[in-house]
């Protein structure tokens, strides 16, 4: 029985929330942030600095460091000194700027769709051009289409691959023989691995970092804001074993202005990384959201939710009922209040499916459930589709 208290009602209305910036009548579940409170400890570190009534400039201690060595030793079994780590302001900004930094315009970065949305925004808006490796879909599950990905990697323009390891939207911690294929192949075609593995602390099963297959030809990237739900405080690192690459993110980081350091930044992120206990029991309640959603969706609806083994976001096949789920992820909100993503968001191969967030309260995720069993129904009875034959 845990001693942290995960079924409390947060109210984020009016509060500048992104995720809560919704009608009164709506419920969303749709950006990953969650609605838990962060650990304890990590709200009573940012209260007491923010009591201290000083807010100027700030730098990154050896404590900041020597915290994440710690943890990535003894949660992840992996080996960090602190000459491979750099600050900076979060996960996507370090993106755009590893991509501007070691690739030209118009070069290939490749994705495997499908996959976070921001990931085509960072590559367009460099000006680069988005190569996609589509995962293989078959039998409710994914795998990665090596065949494919040799064929993309050899290219002469590609220049960079951003992995997701874990994979978001699909939830899938890639295993150790795969990476050891995209390391091998990466490193033969002299291809960057920027490896986005913010979601690594959200799992139910054993995760590989990508870094203990490969930590030269490639650059990590990590993050207590998922684990921790701390995305406005802006506290993210990157690393990598070696020392041409980390001279380079440091000089890109600072040229573009995204290793500047928030007021709470480093004490939050310090924190942070030693509340493995609040951490596991978090994990407990996600585990259990994943199955009660699972196991509700199949019994009330044709819909097929994919299994995971990592994050707090459910990848949910509504091809039974759409082949493009744009206009159903509409009329879920307009008509029954629950606001979820479209799959196209993530790639063309997603748009039969629609992304959940259940990194919620449990009265809240059987709000969410009711809903959008509520939305197939008058979905079905709207496009007259016999949803009895789907069932």
């Amino acid at each position: 029985m845990s001693d942290f208290d995960f079924s409390k009602l947060t109210n984020r209305l009016n509060t500048n929330s992104l995720k809560f910036n919704v009608l009164d009548n709506e419920l969303p579940m749709w950006v990953a942030d969650m609605d838990f409170e962060s650990a304890p400890e990590v709200v009573k570190t940012i209260v007491d600095c923010a009591k201290s009534g000083l807010y100027g400039y700030k730098i990154v201690n050896d404590e900041f460091y020597q915290s994440i060595i710690d943890w990535w030793k003894k949660r992840h079994n992996l080996e960090l000194k602190k000459e491979y780590i750099c600050f900076v302001y979060g996960v996507v900004p370090a993106i755009c700027s590893i991509i501007k930094a070691f690739s030209k315009k118009n070069d290939f970065i490749l994705v495997q769709s499908p996959v976070y949305g921001t990931f085509y925004k960072c590559i367009k808006a460099n000006n680069r051009k988005v190569l996609e490796n589509p995962l293989i879909y078959k039998n409710n599950a994914y795998k990665i289409d090596f065949k494919d990905l040799e064929k993309k990697l050899k290219h002469s323009k590609t220049k960079i691959m951003i992995l997701c390891n874990p994979h978001n939207p699909i939830g899938k911690i890639w295993q150790r023989q795969d990476l050891e294929k995209i390391a091998t192949l990466c490193k033969k075609y002299k291809v960057l691995v920027i490896s986005d593995e913010i979601h690594c602390d959200i799992t139910q099963d054993s995760y590989t970092p990508f870094a203990s297959i490969d930590n030269h030809n490639s650059i990590t990237l990590i993050s207590p804001s998922k684990a921790f739900n701390l995305a406005s405080i802006h506290s993210a690192s990157a690393f990598t074993a070696n020392p041409h690459l980390k001279r380079k993110i440091y000089i890109a980081f600072n040229a573009d202005k995204i290793a500047d350091i928030g007021a709470f930044s480093v004490e939050a992120s310090i924190c942070a990384y030693k509340q493995e206990e609040w951490l596991n029991a978090l994990n407990e309640v996600i585990a259990k959201n994943k199955n009660y959603a699972k196991i509700y969706i199949k019994m009330h609806t044709p819909l097929k939710v994919v299994p995971s083994n990592a994050t707090y976001l459910l990848w949910v096949d509504c091809s039974a009922i759409c082949k493009d789920t744009t206009n159903f992820a509409t009329f879920l909100r307009e008509k029954t209040g629950l606001f979820i993503s479209k799959g196209i968001d993530f790639g063309k191969n997603g748009k039969s499916f629609i992304r959940i967030n259940i990194a919620t309260q449990k009265e809240r995720l059987q709000d969410g459930l009711k809903r959008l069993v509520r939305g197939v129904e008058l979905y079905c009875n709207e496009n007259n589709i016999n949803i009895k034959e789907l069932n």
